[in-house]
């Protein structure tokens, strides 16, 4: 693989470098309070693996399966790897072992680095990975394993050879598989940049600073780290990034900057543990990854008058696409808002026709869009059509280019030959005094139809701290609804399942499985 044309193509180079040599004095990055790096001490750390990593073996164009979990080793390696070339494979340290030697053998890596958090899942996979002929550990030695603590330590600090840029693989990054294997979304150094550039679409200065949590490795680096540190902000690394967690860091390390998703506000805000918390200092709240339902986000605006609200809409194959403002009237706010700057968005019908003001499936293109799925040809000429990515969402576009985002396809609720979206009945069901969380999801109308096309709808609430829910009383409050909208049955819930989240919040609502809370389908 050839050395870029320009360094500033490759992604670690143009996010950190450019800065160190910008603003070396400046605080790049904190570590769980107690560790902090300047732009330019930063730099010279991750020269440092950098150089270890190229005197262990680790070639450009490898493919490297890196497990970490540490917050500051997937910082410090993920940009090592992305300096010198290699690929980086980053793989979710919650996935069952099974998963994750089937992950790590059809990616082909050669090399494995992880760090001490992981040491018993990888004594668990590393017996059946013989094509795996590099291991390499974070903190500390151990058996037939390179020490890449003490490599690092005596290594120059000085630029490695950038061994790759532009189009070039930068990382294998892995959607959430629900179903099968996490499909293995290709993004070059070129398309995680274009996703860096996200904080240009957002208001900031130059004391801007990011708050996140362990929550980094996979898509939430180039999606969290990398526009960070684009941007020219500190970033405030923690590994908990729990509601707990978060009212005791935002105060300490005046975040002015957050991006999570709606579910971890209604956490957050179910209780009256945030009241006495100092939130001042937050100017920006970016939301995505699932519905920003209007009654939540008028608790965010009450708690947090003084930060700006936004909207975003991506995939993992697509990051950060649209944006939009939820707080100061341009738009309306069941909109994500329009495509940013360099992106375009389309909805278009089932022959691929346009359609303005009509439900269809959501278009994506970009310069930050995948360059497909690796090892996988015909999953990616599925989603991949003349440019656009075409991943299952269902939206809505008006003449004016803001996209309002229906849901999943594989999520539409049809009653009463009608189809419709679970966010529409949630968004009602929020407003429902002392209801804290909803989740809504077609069930058969009969439990012996199996997959019926009739469906009726089941409603989950939580109540709030201190407050009782009454089914039925739920179900009264919500009978204004149009028939196709209107819960057939209402359950009330301590918790609601959502996926398994690494900074100690709530991760996406699993939808589907609300309907092991069905009392007619137990």
């Amino acid at each position: 693989m050839a050395r870029p044309s320009s360094p500033f193509t490759n992604y670690a180079h143009a996010i950190l470098t450019a800065n160190a040599l910008r603003a070396p004095n400046k605080t790049a990055l904190t570590y769980c309070g107690d560790r902090g790096f300047t732009y330019d001490g930063l730099n010279r750390r991750v020269n440092q693996v950098a150089h270890a990593l190229l005197a262990a073996g680790v070639a450009p164009g490898a493919r490297v399966a890196s497990l970490l979990n540490e917050t500051l080793n997937v910082a410090e390696v993920y940009l090592a790897q992305m300096k010198i070339g290699s690929v980086v494979a980053a793989l979710n340290p919650y996935w069952p072992a099974d998963t994750l030697r089937r992950v790590v053998a059809r990616s082909g890596c050669t090399a494995f680095v992880y760090d001490a958090s992981v040491d018993e899942l990888v004594a668990a996979v590393r017996p059946e990975l013989p094509g795996v002929e590099l291991w390499l550990r974070v903190g500390g030695p151990a058996a037939d394993t390179v020490d890449l603590d003490a490599l690092a330590a005596d290594a120059a600090e000085d630029e490695p050879p950038l061994g790759a840029g532009g189009e070039d693989a930068l990382a294998l990054f892995y959607t959430s598989g629900t179903t099968g294997l996490p499909k293995p979304v290709t993004h070059t150094h070129a398309s995680a940049l274009a996703s860096a550039q996200i904080w240009l679409d957002v208001e900031r200065d130059e004391n801007s600073v990011m708050g996140t949590g362990a929550i980094i490795w996979g898509i939430g680096f180039p999606a969290l780290v990398g526009p960070a540190f684009y941007a020219g902000m500190t970033l405030v690394l923690e590994q908990d990034w729990g509601p707990e967690n978060f009212l005791k860091v935002v105060p300490r390390e005046r975040v002015t900057h957050v991006s999570l998703i709606p579910s971890f506000f209604s956490a957050l805000l179910a209780s009256d543990d945030h009241a006495a918390a100092d939130l001042s200092s937050l100017t920006a709240i970016v939301l995505g990854g699932e519905p920003l339902l209007p009654g939540l986000r008028e608790r965010i605006m009450k708690r947090l008058p003084g930060a700006a609200i936004y909207s975003y809409y991506g995939q993992t194959e697509a990051p950060y696409t649209c944006i939009g403002r939820q707080d100061d009237g341009s738009q309306d706010i069941a909109s994500v808002g329009r495509a940013r700057m360099s992106c375009a968005v389309r909805v278009t019908g089932p022959d691929g026709t346009r359609l303005t003001g009509e439900v269809g499936e959501i278009n994506l293109t970009g310069p930050n869009v995948m360059a497909g799925y690796d090892g996988l040809p015909e999953k990616t000429a599925e989603v991949l059509r003349d440019g656009w990515y075409v991943g299952g969402d269902l939206g809505r576009m008006d003449a004016d280019g803001f996209l309002y985002v229906l849901g999943r396809r594989a999520d539409a609720i049809l009653k009463d030959g009608r189809w419709s979206q679970p966010a529409q009945v949630e968004e009602a069901a929020i407003g429902v005094a002392g209801v804290a969380e909803a989740g809504a999801v077609g069930v058969p109308a009969h439990p012996e139809d199996g997959e019926a096309v009739e469906q009726r709808i089941l409603l989950a609430v939580v109540p709030r701290a201190g407050a009782e829910l009454d089914a039925e009383s739920v179900r009264a409050a919500l009978a204004g609804l149009p028939a196709a909208l209107r819960p057939d049955t209402v359950v009330v819930a301590d918790a609601l399942p959502h996926t398994q989240d690494a900074s100690g919040g709530p991760g996406k609502l699993l939808r589907r499985a609300l309907r092991d809370l069905d009392p007619a389908g137990a």
